[in-house]
């Protein structure tokens, strides 16, 4: 059995042992894939990033990390990391303009497409997501921002949810008029996410100059437009994959019981 290493060493032994840069999300699956991590917490690729981004932070030239491009990175001397004879020479670092664009300080999470048949429908659902397959659920039932409801692919409404959380307003709609007209849902939250998978305040106020980025990032993401041609900047971050509400599970097999007994 692999004995658990520190975020810093498994970071350090997956970059160490490719041959390319990596993407952060592709070193996260990778630390995964390989074990040497079971203790992830609920948003494990913003961990990694984080301790890649502080060390060039902090230490600057004697940081072991090289940022190749957006969100991609190295490590400086591959060398000594993977054992290899010979040191690999990394593309320079990016201008400071290509950094990365942080979307946590607007939008900090986002589901897409989640089916509304994996949630146990009640006045305060549980909206489980999770940022990695093994990672740490996250209830998202409290959380603040935008919405959209489809109808197969089709958006047939937006909405906010800021008075009243998204779990209210999204159970609200299995109710009103349009309770059998959607069957998935979007959303894009404020509420920053702890690594314990708590959710945090809202900000009191937002950096003008991150709300534009931040708007169009979340209709592209949102709207899909066939011409552009990129995803929205950065939010595939801090994107959350659905994962089913247990109690749906429990009922699909009591039921299963149920049905094998009357055949009895």
């Amino acid at each position: 059995m692999i004995k658990e290493l520190t975020w810093r060493k498994a970071i350090d032994k997956v970059l160490g042992a490719s041959t390319t840069p990596l993407h952060y999300k592709e070193i996260t699956d990778k630390i995964i894939a390989d074990g040497l991590r079971t203790s992830l917490g609920a948003t494990p690729a913003a961990t990694v990033v984080a301790q890649i981004s502080t060390s060039i932070k902090r230490d600057g030239a004697s940081s072991p990390y090289i940022r190749v491009a957006k969100g991609t990175f190295t490590l400086k001397n591959k060398s000594a990391a993977a054992g290899s004879p010979s040191e690999v020479k990394p593309t320079p670092t990016v201008e400071d303009s290509e950094e990365i664009e942080e979307q946590y300080d607007i939008v900090s999470s986002f589901g897409m497409f989640w089916r509304r048949e994996a949630v146990q429908w009640a006045a305060t659902p549980k909206l489980l997501g999770m940022q990695q397959l093994g990672a740490t659920p996250v209830d998202f039932n409290k959380q603040l921002g935008i919405y959209l409801l489809y109808d197969g692919r089709e958006v047939i409404y937006i909405g906010r949810s800021t008075d009243r959380p998204l779990g209210r307003r999204l159970y609200e709609h299995t109710l009103d008029r349009l309770a059998a007209r959607w069957d998935r849902f979007s959303w894009f939250g404020l509420l920053p996410v702890s690594d314990s998978g708590q959710l945090g305040e809202l900000p009191t106020t937002f950096e003008a100059a991150k709300i534009i980025p931040a708007l169009e990032a979340i209709l592209i993401e949102a709207l899909e437009p066939r011409q552009n041609r990129k995803r929205g900047d950065d939010l595939s971050a801090v994107e959350f994959i659905q994962h089913e509400d247990p109690e749906i599970n429990k009922k699909r097999v009591k039921a299963s019981l149920e049905a094998a007994m009357e055949k009895l």
